[in-house]
């Protein structure tokens, strides 16, 4: 294991932000996050990092405690805050310059072009940081915690803001750095995300860990159901539910009613003969394989972007 989080917790005044967090990840894995905004990840995250002092716990990077002494963990992690901001008026080159300078390193040619490349940017060495796209700067962000070659790298919510061309390119970079043995952990507001790119993701809110897992594991919990989501043109009753031979999941607002099924088509026409015979029209009735949209709704009863 490269990092070993034992009993992290973070108090605000009556607030308990964290508590009492425990989680480890191996070396070469990438570990997401997911949680409805203020659940925790971020302030997790930044204690892990050395930028914000935890009240409990411990947090172990490659076996060096993080408190509380941060500096001797600076050369081993990368990090990309949840918001960055560049100076308007530097090159991307110049950006890169001034990060590595800030670890008393100094990028060769080699090292500046490798970097522009993985990210796309060969091109735009020489544009000014105002000129990039929000793709383009979100990129630049991620290779700027990449300067120093750290072993882990923290990447907070990396691709929120982005059009799904711009969101895969970053994934691109991020499995790239898998693929050079970079241990990596994310933040994420998007479960397409934490799918396509994690080992393992943890569930947290309201500061606890609710569930730790591979994400196809967690869907199974669901168990080999399928998932019916529909609308109404009133609010179903429970007795009504209950006579459907379904399991009656979390409502989500973007769905409507969700249920889950063994026989999703005898479940679909008993509902469809009983919302008949009780005047109720279904419609935008969709039938497709859990997610993990689904578990989170279930763990957590609130969505992701809540």
């Amino acid at each position: 294991m490269i990092i070993d989080v034992q009993d992290l917790t973070k108090r605000y005044g009556g607030l308990l932000a964290v508590d009492k967090v425990n989680f480890a990840v191996e070396q070469g894995e990438i570990f997401g996050f997911l949680g409805p905004n203020g659940a925790g990840k971020t302030t997790c995250l930044e204690m892990m990092e050395g930028l914000r002092k935890p009240d409990g716990g411990q947090v172990l990077l490659k076996g060096i405690s993080v408190w509380p002494n941060p500096g001797k963990v600076k050369n081993l992690i990368g990090v990309q805050l949840q918001s960055t901001s560049f100076y308007e008026e530097l090159t991307v080159k110049e950006i890169l310059v001034l990060f590595a300078s800030l670890y008393n390193r100094r990028l060769s040619e080699g090292q500046l072009e490798s970097l522009l490349s993985m990210a796309g940017l060969e091109e735009k060495r020489n544009a000014y940081t105002n000129t990039l796209s929000g793709g383009q700067k979100q990129r630049l962000a991620i290779i700027t915690a990449l300067v120093n070659e750290p072993e882990i790298i923290f990447l907070d919510e990396p691709t929120t803001g982005l059009d799904p061309q711009a969101r895969r390119r970053s994934w691109e970079i991020i499995r790239e750095l898998q693929g050079k043995g970079k241990t990596i952990i994310l933040t994420t507001h998007y479960m397409e995300e934490a799918e396509n790119l994690c080992a393992r993701v943890a569930i947290i809110d309201q500061g606890k860990i609710v569930a730790i897992d591979q994400p196809q594991k967690l869907i199974e919990q669901l168990g080999k159901k399928a998932k019916i989501s529909f609308a109404s043109s009133r609010p179903l009753e429970s007795v009504f539910l209950a006579q459907l031979g379904a399991e009656a999941g979390q409502v989500s607002s973007a769905e409507g009613q969700v249920l889950f099924a063994s026989d999703p088509a005898q479940t679909i026409g008993v509902l469809l003969e009983k919302a008949k015979q009780e005047g109720i029209v279904i419609h935008n009735l969709h039938v497709s394989s859990p997610s993990l949209d689904d578990v989170f709704l279930g763990l957590t009863g609130k969505e992701l972007r809540d």
